[in-house]
């Protein structure tokens, strides 16, 4: 297959991740507390971005439509799996937070702390999953531009993670804190 085939198969998983995404939005808990508009466009905008660097041709040239290794099916297929993999894992993070998710940062009427499934060990597995499914897109697509993606949504997510710890801490205090010392942002803490 050639790598047209392979970001098309990616781009099809993502499409099953959003009809997800916006089904679940259906049953969430009453907002208490939301990041301004402003604040939300912070992370909105680099993320379309990203989505369009990933997914728009016309998002190709010069250097950015350059492969990053000579295109292999092998490599097309692990992406394709890592993408998977990655949607995979936000969903099953999705699925722990129940009625607490929301989209923009935000603390809910009775927030509670979620601390099980893969928030035992990572405080934003969502993100986690989505920027390993970002990085399995970008093998996928073998092209410089998808580099630049993973690296934006990277950012968008630090700063969005950031303010929703600020949210938690001041909602939670000390088992927000005891929480952070034992799970890693994005990745398992090894100590």
């Amino acid at each position: 297959m050639h790598s047209h085939q392979w970001i098309h198969l990616a781009g099809y998983a993502w499409l099953v991740f959003l009809a997800y995404w916006i089904l679940s939005a259906a049953k969430l808990k009453a907002t208490k507390r939301r990041e301004s508009p402003a604040e939300r466009l912070g992370h909105i905008l680099p993320m379309a971005l990203a989505f369009y660097l990933l997914f728009n041709d016309a998002a190709s040239f010069g250097w950015l439509g350059r492969p990053i290794v000579p295109f292999s099916s092998a490599l097309g297929a692990a992406g394709l799996a890592l993408t998977f993999v990655g949607i995979a894992f936000a969903v099953w993070a999705r699925w722990h937070l129940g009625e607490n998710w929301s989209g923009s940062v935000t603390l809910k009427a009775g927030h509670e702390l979620i601390r099980t499934g893969p928030y035992r060990f990572i405080r934003h597995p969502i993100y986690t999953g989505i920027l390993l499914a970002a990085a399995g897109t970008t093998l996928a697509l073998d092209q410089w531009r998808g580099v630049i993606s993973c690296v934006v949504v990277l950012i968008a997510f630090y700063f969005k993670a950031r303010r929703e710890e600020k949210f938690l801490s001041e909602e939670f205090g000390a088992g927000f804190d005891e929480h952070s010392r034992r799970t890693g942002m994005f990745l398992p803490r090894l100590s």
